[in-house]
C-alpha cells in the first residue's frame, strides 16, 4: 500500500513539474534574442550564404593558373597506289606522327588583376550579405514588434475584463438583496461580454503574430517575447554620432563603395584583357620516317578587337557606383534624421503619458469604491471604466510608437547588425 502510494505521489510530482515548468519556466526573448535566433536559425540566411560559398570558389579558380595543352595527330595514306614501292598499311613511312605540347601564357598584369577582382568580388559579396542580413532583422524586429502589440493589447483587455469581472459578480450579489437595480446589473454584464469577444479575437491575432514570427526565426518551438520597455543602450546620445555610425555600419553603402573598388579593378583587368594572350609550345613531327622538331607560338593580331567593349562597360560601371555611393548617403542622412527626431518626440511623449496613466487608475479604483458603497452611480463607474480603458490604450499606442521609432533607428544607423551580434 505504501509503494502504491509512493508512486502515485511520484507520478502526480513528475505532473505537476512539467506543468510548472512549462507554464512558468518558458523564456521570454527579448529583442535582441529574437534578432540573434534569426541570424543563426534563419531559413532565408541559410540560403543566401551560399552567394559567399560561391565568391569563395571564384577566388580559387582566379588564383589557378592555365594548364598546358597536349595535341597527337595520326595520319596514314589511305589509298595504297600511293604508298612507298614493296611497303604494306602499317609501315612508317605511309604515316605520319604530331605530337604538340603547348600553353597559354597569362601575362603577369592579368593574373594579378583576375585574383584581385575575384577577392574584390568577395568582398562585394560579404557585403551583400550582411546588408540582406539587415533587412531581414529589420522584418524580424517589426514581426516582433508584431507580437508585442498583439500581447499588450491582449493584456490591457485582459485586465479591463478583470476589474469588471469582480464587479459582475459583486452586482450580481446585491441584485439578490435588491441593492442595485437589474439595469445596472444587465449594464455590467453587457461590457463585460464585450471585453470577452475582445478576448477571443485578441487572442487569435497574438496566435498569427506569433506562427509568422517563428517562420521568420525558422523554429517550430514554442516562444514567448518580453513585453518590458528594456531598450538596450547601443545609441549614441548625439546625432553627428548617430550619423557617424550610419556611414561606417550601414551595410548598403558599405556594398556600393565595394562596388566602386571592384569597377576600378575591372577597369584594368579589361585593359590588360585587350593584349592577347599568346600560346607557346613545342612539336615532334614525323614524317615519312624523317624526325622534325618545332617550335611554336600563336597569338591573336589584335587589329579590331581590343576588348574596347568590355572596357567601356567597366567604366559605365564605374560611374554608376559613384552616383549609387551618392545617393545612398544621401538617403541615409534623411533616414537618420527622421528616425532621430521621431526617436527623441517619442522618447518624450512616452515619460510624459506615465502620470497622466497612473491618475487614471486612481480616478478609477476611487470611482469604483465610491459605487461599491452607493455613493455614485453606475454610469459614473462606466464612464470612469471606458476612460481607464482609453487611457491604456492611449499610453499603448505612444509605448507602441517609441518601440518603432526605436527599430526604425537602429535600422537606419545599421546598428541593427551590431545588436544581433552582440552578447548579454
Amino acid at each position: 500500500m505504501l509503494s502504491l502510494f509512493s508512486t502515485k505521489s511520484i507520478i502526480v510530482l513528475f505532473i505537476f513539474t512539467f506543468f510548472f515548468n512549462s507554464l512558468f519556466g518558458q523564456k521570454k526573448y527579448s529583442l535582441q534574442e529574437t534578432l540573434q535566433i534569426a541570424k543563426q536559425n534563419s531559413p532565408t540566411l541559410r540560403a543566401e550564404i551560399f552567394n559567399i560559398n560561391f565568391a569563395e570558389a571564384d577566388v580559387l579558380t582566379a588564383r589557378l593558373k592555365n594548364n598546358p595543352q597536349l595535341q597527337y595527330q595520326f595520319f596514314q595514306i589511305s589509298n595504297h597506289n600511293f604508298w612507298e614501292p614493296g611497303t604494306r598499311r602499317g609501315t612508317y613511312r605511309n604515316q605520319q606522327y604530331w605530337v604538340q605540347l603547348g600553353k597559354d601564357i597569362q601575362l603577369p598584369h592579368q593574373y594579378r588583376y583576375k585574383k584581385e577582382f575575384a577577392n574584390k568580388s568577395l568582398y562585394v559579396s560579404q557585403k551583400s550579405f550582411s546588408e540582406i542580413q539587415r533587412n531581414l532583422f529589420y522584418e524580424t524586429a517589426n514581426k516582433w514588434l508584431d507580437v508585442w502589440i498583439a500581447q499588450k493589447r491582449l493584456d490591457i483587455i485582459q485586465q479591463a475584463d478583470k476589474n469588471l469581472d469582480t464587479l459582475v459578480y459583486v452586482n450580481k450579489l446585491r441584485l439578490q438583496k435588491q441593492a442595485v437595480t437589474q439595469t445596472d446589473f444587465l449594464r455590467t454584464q453587457l461590457l463585460s461580454e464585450q471585453y470577452k469577444l475582445q478576448l477571443k479575437t485578441a487572442r487569435q491575432n497574438l496566435s498569427n503574430e506569433l506562427r509568422t514570427l517563428k517562420r521568420l526565426l525558422g523554429t517550430k518551438d514554442s516562444i514567448t517575447i518580453d513585453t518590458t520597455l528594456n531598450i538596450p543602450s547601443t545609441l549614441p546620445a548625439q546625432f553627428p554620432a548617430l550619423l557617424e555610425q550610419a556611414l561606417i555600419n550601414r551595410t548598403d553603402l558599405l556594398t556600393a563603395k565595394g562596388n566602386l573598388e571592384l569597377s576600378n579593378t575591372n577597369i584594368n583587368l579589361q585593359k590588360s584583357l585587350a593584349l592577347p594572350q599568346p600560346n607557346v609550345g613545342f612539336a615532334f613531327y614525323l614524317e615519312m620516317g624523317m624526325p622534325y622538331l618545332c617550335f611554336l607560338y600563336t597569338t591573336d593580331l589584335p587589329f579590331v578587337n581590343r576588348n574596347q567593349g568590355e572596357i567601356r562597360k567597366a567604366q559605365f560601371q564605374k560611374t554608376q557606383a559613384e552616383r549609387t555611393i551618392y545617393a545612398i548617403e544621401n538617403r541615409i542622412q534623411t533616414e537618420v534624421i527622421n528616425s532621430y527626431s521621431t526617436y527623441s518626440l517619442q522618447q518624450r511623449n512616452l515619460e510624459s503619458f506615465r502620470n497622466i496613466l497612473q491618475q487614471s487608475q486612481r480616478i478609477l479604483n476611487n470611482v469604483k469604491y465610491s459605487y461599491l458603497r452607493g455613493g455614485t452611480t453606475i454610469i459614473d463607474f462606466l464612464e470612469a471604466q471606458r476612460s481607464w480603458l482609453d487611457t491604456r490604450q492611449q499610453y499603448f499606442e505612444t509605448e507602441m510608437e517609441f518601440r518603432k521609432a526605436y527599430i526604425d533607428l537602429l535600422n537606419s544607423t545599421g546598428l541593427i547588425n551590431q545588436l544581433a551580434q552582440e552578447k548579454k
